[in-house]
């Protein structure tokens, strides 16, 4: 277990080793049993953390808010179009300034090719430790959810079987970062990952590059399929959402239109029938219900996707006590 986390950045899982990122887990089962049995844990007493959203959200709002709460400290919402950041605060500004009002920064920014890079700058300018909530490539907190949901359901994940899929969505075109920091995860802890997408949905060379050599440096394996039913068979784990073709698209319209030519990419119980025996379904949410994934599947017994989203909060507590003490 690692202890010196204090005042340390998580803008990517890659930045930190696996032991730190296996001492949050340890953590937050931890806090998740404090939880469940009514026991007092305000770490963070009089803390504050400055929550800056540049995009919508449900359970990430929800759970940073009520995680700060249960932590004894409070979580400040801001959101950008209705503060002076639409108006010219610069990532500098808000890097210096909100980090001397506070003890940690929380940014939630998905724009295509600057959300990673104004979290860094932000970063770059605080004197307190700074939270990717989800930027354009990474998407760290929920994936330390998807690890402890998996962890608790299937023991330990060295060699288990996990598809992570692309599935067609007509809402909107879903950021990319959730498949790829699952992807870099997986990978790291020595998972073998099937990544099946259409060919115009792939991921970042970058992101793939890292994944490969995480996958030879673990045990792990990666096999890349365009064959949507294939990606079930024997899997373990179905990891399956929508997300844009980033890469390709030009624009929202684009995106749209190309995925469109996939819309029978959707997680049904035949398909699911198709996984091993112990297989669970995963998903971040919200889901495009049957479009992305059928009620019979994200409601049925094999879907652990609330199990997923509550453990948003309790690895979103262990990050927050052991960096902003």
């Amino acid at each position: 277990m690692q202890t010196d986390l204090r005042g340390r950045d998580l803008i990517t899982l890659s930045e930190w080793t696996t032991e730190e990122i296996e001492t949050v887990l340890e953590v937050a089962s931890d806090l998740k049993r404090k939880r469940a049995l009514g026991e007092p844990h305000p770490y963070l007493r009089d803390k504050v953390l400055a929550m800056l959203f540049f995009y919508s959200s449900t359970r990430t709002r929800a759970s940073f808010e009520a995680g700060m709460a249960q932590l004894g400290g409070h979580a400040q919402f801001i959101e950008s179009k209705t503060t002076q950041i639409a108006h010219g605060d610069t990532a500098k500004e808000i890097g210096e300034i909100l980090g001397r009002y506070n003890d940690g920064i929380a940014i939630r920014n998905v724009d295509w090719g600057v959300g990673n890079r104004y979290i860094r700058e932000v970063a770059a300018a605080s004197r307190v430790p700074v939270l990717n909530m989800q930027c354009d490539i990474y998407h760290p907190f929920q994936i330390l959810a998807d690890l402890l949901t998996m962890q608790e359901k299937l023991g330990p994940l060295r060699g288990r079987r996990i598809t992570i899929s692309w599935a067609y969505a007509k809402s909107y075109q879903k950021p990319i970062s959730v498949p790829q920091d699952l992807l870099l995860a997986a990978t790291r802890f020595g998972m073998e990952v099937r990544l099946v997408h259409p060919p115009e949905f792939e991921l970042m060379p970058e992101v793939m590059d890292e994944a490969r050599a995480n996958a030879r440096a673990s045990g792990g394996a990666i096999e890349l399929l365009d064959d949507f039913e294939a990606g079930f068979r024997h899997a373990e784990v179905v990891y399956a959402k929508s997300w844009g073709a980033m890469l390709r698209a030009k624009d929202e319209a684009e995106g749209a239109e190309i995925a469109a030519r996939y819309t029978d990419w959707i997680t049904d119980e035949r398909r699911m029938a198709m996984a091993a025996g112990h297989a669970i379904y995963m998903h971040p949410l919200p889901a495009d219900r049957n479009v992305e994934v059928t009620d019979g599947v994200i409601d049925g017994p094999r879907s652990v996707v609330y199990d997923e989203a509550e453990n948003r909060l309790h690895a979103q507590k262990a990050v927050m006590a052991l960096t902003m003490r």
